[in-house]
């Protein structure tokens, strides 16, 4: 009997699978810790035996040459993928035995990569599941321009092209099991749903109820901004990544704080947005360690920049290590657990700055407060509904544009409020008065506030607040 085991990356929006039989098992693309798939191994009595990639990924560093380095294991990776590290190169139609009764059959599903490989588990000679990695998603598929503009559309076909043949071959009952898709930027669209099959993706993704033109047409018009570490995660993957260390950073205190803000490096408080309003070092940003750290401080960081992190616990900095090194984020400089209080120098004070619901900006407009309303969402979420005579800098862009923001105390917003948190704290680290508006975007419209939505040819049209999005990937708003 065959088992699937999960494992859940909520911050990157993706999961990997242990899945095999009573005494052995393959790993389909690993996260760069492999010690939680080693002892999901271990808790199953089972022996790695095929660590297999579906593609050279853009989202985040494998695992999967140091869990093969490990365990032993063949390394499994598409034959047309270019790497430079030795592993057992896998084309269509090529199967292999994991153990008696249970074989791994690649095919062939380009459209996110090139090389994309899909690989389908089958029992006794019957398919029981299939791993569509970045090929046929939860009601989506995997985004077509991460590998070189000029390919983007030709991509895009492939998708389709290989959806219908993942279809064509596989029963409707089969599992389909994605690595991307549970908010991951990889995605080409967002979709609800934990699981699925190829029926029910037959019956209502729209690579199934498109034809291929109108498909590529709607893929292309809905591609969002790519996360900027993406450009390194594709080569480092290529290349080998080199295996983690997770052990705990060097210890600092307020005057090595200090200094390292002086420097120009980066001091990342995880702590909750509301604790790092209420106070924290002058300079410092917050970037959440229960929210989507990883990918939204890779993406805003410039590469390369030393990071402190600081927060209330030792063990909340071991998750974000953790979080971090999937994204090529390697070794944390130095780290602090405490409060605010014990990471300033003797005799200063921590910073602060409010925060605010849309009821409360409402109400400060009422009064003619000079302020700035700055939107921090995304182009697509913006489109679905503004607030009158806000300022647009998506979040990703802020860091390089703090220039652009008019004169005035800024209240920034985004759809749910974590990624305002990250504004203020760039705006506040930059001298900047601001507040954090921490709340649903709908209640923009309850509050009173003129909410706005751009029409073709120019303009804008008053309107009652749009259905969301959910603002952040997996409907979640952030």
């Amino acid at each position: 009997m065959f088992f699937v085991d999960t494992l859940e990356f909520e911050g990157l929006g993706n999961r990997s699978y242990l899945a095999g039989g009573p005494r052995a098992a393959i790993v389909v693309d690993p996260q760069r810790d492999v010690d939680q798939v080693i002892a999901a191994a271990a808790r199953r009595g089972v022996r790695i035996a095929y660590v297999v990639e579906t593609h050279v990924h853009n989202d985040y560093v494998t695992g999967g040459l140091e869990l093969a380095r490990l365990t032993g294991a063949r390394y499994l990776v598409p034959a047309a993928a270019h790497v430079s590290y030795a592993r057992t190169p896998v084309a269509d139609g090529d199967t292999v035995e994991v153990e008696a009764r249970l074989a791994l059959r690649a095919i062939a599903t380009p459209g996110h990569t090139p090389h994309h490989t899909s690989y389908v588990l089958e029992e006794d000679g019957r398919a029981v599941a299939v791993f569509t990695g970045g090929s046929l998603l939860i009601g989506s598929v995997g985004r077509p321009d991460l590998v070189e503009p000029r390919l983007t559309e030709q991509l895009a076909r492939a998708q389709h092209a290989s959806a219908h043949r993942l279809a064509d071959d596989l029963d409707d009952a089969v599992p389909v099991l994605p690595t991307h898709g549970f908010g991951s930027f990889c995605s080409s669209s967002q979709a609800e749903g934990e699981a699925t099959t190829i029926g029910k993706e037959r019956a209502s993704n729209d690579v199934f109820t498109l034809e291929a033109d109108a498909f590529v047409a709607r893929t292309l018009a809905g591609l969002e901004d790519v996360p900027a570490y993406y450009a390194h995660m594709g080569p480092a993957n290529a290349t080998g990544p080199a295996p983690v260390d997770l052990t705990p950073p060097e210890p600092a205190d307020a005057a090595q704080i200090a200094e390292r803000l002086a420097a120009g490096e980066w001091v990342v408080d995880l702590r909750s947005r509301v604790a790092f309003a209420e106070g924290h070092v002058a300079g410092a940003f917050n970037f959440e360690g229960e929210g989507k750290l990883a990918t939204y401080l890779a993406w805003l960081i410039p590469w390369g920049k030393p990071v402190t992190l600081l927060a209330e616990t030792s063990a909340q900095i071991a998750a974000a290590q953790r979080e971090l090194v999937r994204v090529g984020i390697d070794r944390p400089v130095a780290a602090a657990t405490g409060e605010p209080s014990g990471w300033v120098p003797a005799g200063e004070q921590p910073a602060a700055f409010p925060r605010a619901d849309f009821a409360g900006l409402a109400a400060a407009r009422e009064r003619g407060e000079r302020m700035v309303v700055l939107d921090v969402r995304r182009d697509s979420e913006r489109a679905k509904g503004q607030i009158e005579g806000s300022v647009h800098i998506p979040i990703h862009e802020l860091h390089g544009r703090l220039g652009e923001v008019p004169a005035g105390t800024v209240w920034v917003h985004c759809a749910g409020g974590m990624r305002a948190a990250i504004a203020a704290s760039l705006l506040d680290a930059s001298g900047r008065r601001v507040v954090a508006v921490d709340d649903g975007f709908e209640a923009a419209v309850d509050a009173g506030l003129t909410v706005t939505r751009p029409v073709a040819g120019g303009g804008h049209v008053r309107a009652g607040l749009p259905t969301a999005d959910g603002g952040e990937q997996g409907g979640r708003t952030v």
